[in-house]
């Protein structure tokens, strides 16, 4: 529904969460390295440094661009595309952004909210998990909402979960949404399942980029 990234920001001065309820887990070139039960272990290198996650098991990637500052790749479940599609798993990344010193993860996670909540007022809903360490980055983790939504001319809701993490230079997102029948209402949002898809989407790392170093990057698998 929305390709967020980070190229605004106007920062929200309250939150359009229901709350902070701090329920974390504890806690083209993707380069895949291996797999491990549901996941499969990647790395990007995205402006400043390399970015590693753990990508869920049946994803695969249909689009990746760079358009000055912004980066953006999406990946969806086998079988769909860009436009229909069930679950897409979106990275992001905003060069120079983490040089504003008054942009933080959490004001990102409420900038982004904010855009869902323009889209559907009388269906959002959203809530923040809390605030965390990536390493020495800090990052927000949030889920946010819209009961309907329509922008290929179907109606349907969508929800994501949404985590932002502050690197050395560059902001960077990744979001795992998923569509579902529609609500003229807020939806429920699952605190256990978007925890669990968290925790699926860990180990996630930030690393330099090592001069002349190439893929798989094994400067940032050690020690994951």
């Amino acid at each position: 529904m929305l390709k967020i990234l980070l190229i605004m920001l106007v920062l929200l001065s309250t939150s359009p969460f229901a709350g902070a309820n701090d329920k974390l887990p504890k806690m083209d070139e993707v380069e895949t390295l291996r797999e491990q039960g549901y996941s499969v272990k990647s790395i990007s290198p995205i402006f400043g440094q390399l970015v590693m996650l753990s990508f869920p098991k049946g994803f695969t990637p249909v689009f990746e661009n760079t358009n000055g500052t912004q980066y953006i790749s999406e990946s969806v479940l086998a079988g769909e595309n860009t436009k229909k599609w069930s679950q897409m798993v979106t990275v992001t990344g905003s060069k120079g952004l983490a040089s504003n010193p008054k942009v933080t993860p959490e004001g990102v996670a409420n900038s982004i909210a904010g855009g869902f909540k323009k889209v559907c007022p009388a269906s959002f809903s959203g809530t923040g998990l809390g605030a965390f360490k990536l390493g020495s980055y800090d990052a927000f983790a949030a889920v946010v909402g819209c009961g309907i939504a329509n922008p290929t001319g179907d109606v349907y809701s969508e929800s994501m979960l949404l985590i932002v993490i502050k690197g050395e230079s560059d902001y960077y997102t990744i979001q795992w949404a998923e569509r579902s029948a529609a609500s003229p209402t807020p939806i429920k949002l699952d605190d256990k399942k978007w925890a669990d898809r968290l925790k699926r989407l860990t180990p996630i790392k930030l690393c330099p980029i090592v001069p002349g170093e190439s893929a798989p990057y094994p400067s940032c698998v050690g020690g994951a």
